[in-house]
């Protein structure tokens, strides 16, 4: 199969405008935020926009785009008035990937900010509950992406992870896999023991398939730190041979992979290079 590998583009200009940077960087698969990910705000996108875009979209060969949802979304939070905010966003986010036919969209569960892990995961199923029947109504998957683990941020387990999908009615809920935030919480991809240790346990958890896409990240922070320090290229903790481990492993090479860096024409490029044709 291609290997699908992107980056997180801005749509600045236009949604269309962010299919240009990412055929310009190299990708052939990416992200985007359907709005300022630093404001609850919505604006509103015409329909011609709308249909330039899907019209585009469906023409190329950068396919699967993901969104990513603002970081502002709490679905753990004790605070009701933060915790309402955050379903309405996160519906009316949901309802316009849709609109724009992008298959994904990805967001950080939250954190309990002191009530406690058990309280905090019980929220995020009741957040995923309510957004049960918008979720039924489209077609993009939502989708939890797995935390680092800093401060009181949940979904940094596996199991922490397993419990949000599998307690909750919402239909469909995958995972994007932070491969940078995975390593800061104790997951090593570093070598081929700690990828396939690591592999162990989604497939007894979440599932292997569950997973539709894949940050590339590397990490600046040390292995089991439960820091979010992302690192360019492979400068970081993971380095170039667990990036390497990473993008031929047989298991999640065809996996569609996103780099997140201000490099990231440089870091799409270095992780072709470390392609190989045979998987390991």
């Amino acid at each position: 199969m291609t290997f699908k590998i992107g980056a997180h583009v801005s749509i600045e200009g236009g949604f269309t405008k962010a299919l240009e940077r990412e055929k310009a960087l190299g990708g052939n698969c990416g992200q985007i935020f359907v709005k300022s990910p630093r404001t609850w705000h919505i604006t509103k996108t015409t329909e011609k926009e709308t249909s330039q875009f899907k019209e585009k979209y469906e023409k190329s060969n950068l396919k699967p785009f993901m969104a990513h949802g603002t970081y502002l979304i709490n679905l753990a939070t004790p605070k009701e008035e933060l915790f309402q905010k955050s379903i309405e966003c996160l519906k009316k986010e949901i309802e316009k990937t849709n609109k724009l036919s992008l298959p994904y969209i990805t967001f950080h569960p939250g954190s309990h900010t002191g009530s406690g892990e058990e309280k905090g995961i019980n929220k995020v199923i009741q957040g995923l509950n309510e957004l049960e029947e918008t979720l039924k109504n489209v077609e993009t998957q939502l989708l939890l992406e797995n935390t680092s683990g800093k401060g009181s941020t949940l979904g940094h387990t596996f199991p922490q992870l397993e419990r949000m999908i599998k307690e909750t009615n919402a239909p469909n809920i995958g995972v994007c896999l932070d491969t940078a935030h995975a390593y800061g919480a104790g997951y090593d991809f570093k070598t081929t023991t700690g990828i396939q240790k690591t592999l162990k346990e989604i497939k007894k958890t979440i599932g292997l398939h569950r997973i539709r896409m894949i940050h590339l990240n590397d990490s600046l922070a040390p292995l089991g730190s439960r820091k979010d320090q992302h690192a360019h290229g492979t400068n970081g903790e993971i380095g170039k041979e667990g990036i390497k481990n990473i993008v031929n492993h047989k298991e999640l090479r065809n996996i569609p992979m996103v780099r997140e860096t201000n490099l990231p024409q440089k870091d799409i490029a270095i992780a072709k290079e470390l392609r190989q044709k045979q998987s390991v």
